[in-house]
């Protein structure tokens, strides 16, 4: 669990997009309730961005140095499958800079 701590290191924000009512979105804002607190408490000053819109897909976006971002569309995946694709944007942060 020790990436959660290097959010702030090797992304430059973090936006979470979901809709507030729909089944596909269920397991994206189940990660957001369970997990939001624990990634803001490591890393206070790094930008979340929780993005709630209606009839929106869920995804996860990540901003690297220089405008570089990627993006994952999270319908379908559980919990864990989705702390695995921010745990690999995470590390993917830590590749770039080297």
């Amino acid at each position: 669990m020790a990436w959660r701590g290097k959010l702030s290191r090797n992304l430059k924000e973090l936006r979470v997009l979901f809709c507030q009512k729909s089944p596909a979105s269920a397991q994206t804002r189940e990660f957001v309730e369970r997990n939001y607190k624990d990634l803001k408490t490591l890393n206070p000053k790094f930008p979340i961005l929780i993005r709630e819109c209606s009839q929106v897909q869920p995804q996860l976006w990540a901003r690297y140095d220089k405008g570089v971002e990627r993006g994952f569309n999270l319908e379908g995946l559980t919990e864990a499958q989705i702390t695995k694709v921010l745990k690999e944007l995470v590390e993917a942060g830590e590749a770039l800079k080297a």
